[in-house]
């Protein structure tokens, strides 16, 4: 599907959308466009570290509720627009570690209603101890071995999770290179999947290299067609992350509206489609340039 039909299509408002990416590696760019670009409001977004993609959805106006582990580009800073949110209490965030979140994303894939984990323990994320009902987590007894704590996390389904890979083919079969992270455990606990791709290849190579499937495409929904549809991050194998592009959308975000508001405007809602902005805003060369770092870096 085209961007635009796979959006339409599955992402409504209100929804728990589940968010691939890591700092400024594989951030699903393309597709976020399209949901900024369609103005699909009050979404609740998870993942690990929520970076540009979620700063751009709140710096829009369209999220309500933040699950995750961070918010920050690692060197170009924090997400501003999210932490502002935060702040002004606009935007309600639960903190889970990335471990925690994780475990959350197992338990919804495995059907069940949470998953045991030490992570949290020690730290003032799960702040007083918990009980039954009174909030993200539960600490309880180990029954095998009484007196050590363990944490319960709840389960967790996103109703649409959005990912970026390099290779997928038609039926949806997709292949990840460098870090994967949460998604793998993501995908398969959501609802419904949209995936874009650097590249898509035949269904005979896929079953020539079955080892290199990442997530087979029963857990898909979607497939779009989009190179450089991470940028100005990175995809591994493909491009570097662009430092100048990164930097310009953080000192909008970190000045707030209106300078958002017309970064937005002029990089979103003034393009018709992900290819048009990659058109109007990437500076001739650039895109050899990055692939041509990423190909030294290997």
């Amino acid at each position: 599907m085209t961007a635009a039909e796979a959006v339409s299509r599955f992402v409504r408002p209100g929804a728990v959308l589940g968010m691939g990416g890591q700092n400024i590696g594989r951030c699903p760019m393309a597709l976020t466009h399209e949901i900024i670009r369609q103005r699909i409001a009050r979404l609740t977004v998870v993942g690990c570290n929520l970076s540009i993609a979620m700063d751009q959805l709140v710096g829009a106006g369209l999220v309500r509720r933040c699950e995750g582990g961070s918010g920050n580009l690692e060197r170009f800073g924090t997400t501003f627009c999210w932490r502002r949110g935060i702040e002004s209490g606009t935007l309600e965030m639960e903190d889970y570690s990335h471990l925690a979140m994780v475990s959350r994303f197992l338990a919804g894939e495995m059907g069940l209603p949470f998953m045991p984990t030490r992570s949290l323990l020690g730290s003032d994320l799960l702040g007083p101890a918990r009980r039954p009902g009174t909030g993200k987590a539960v600490v309880t007894e180990n029954p095998w071995n009484p007196g050590e704590p363990i944490v319960l996390v709840p389960a967790l389904r996103p109703d649409v999770a959005i990912v970026h890979v390099q290779r997928a083919d038609a039926l949806g079969n997709i292949i990840i290179e460098g870090f994967a992270t949460h998604e793998p455990e993501m995908i398969r606990a959501s609802h419904r999947v949209i995936v874009s791709c650097e590249e898509l290849v035949s269904t005979d190579e896929i079953r020539a290299h079955p080892e290199r499937t990442t997530v087979p495409f029963l857990y898909i929904d979607a497939v779009v067609v989009q190179p450089h549809g991470a940028y100005p991050t990175s995809t591994y194998g493909y491009y570097d992350y662009d430092g100048d592009a990164v930097a310009a959308y953080q000192e909008a975000a970190r000045d707030g509206s209106p300078a958002i508001d017309d970064y937005l405007r002029r990089h979103v809602w003034e393009c018709a489609t992900f290819a048009d902005y990659l058109r109007r805003a990437v500076p001739p060369g650039r895109l050899d340039d990055l692939a041509r770092a990423m190909r030294e870096a290997m």
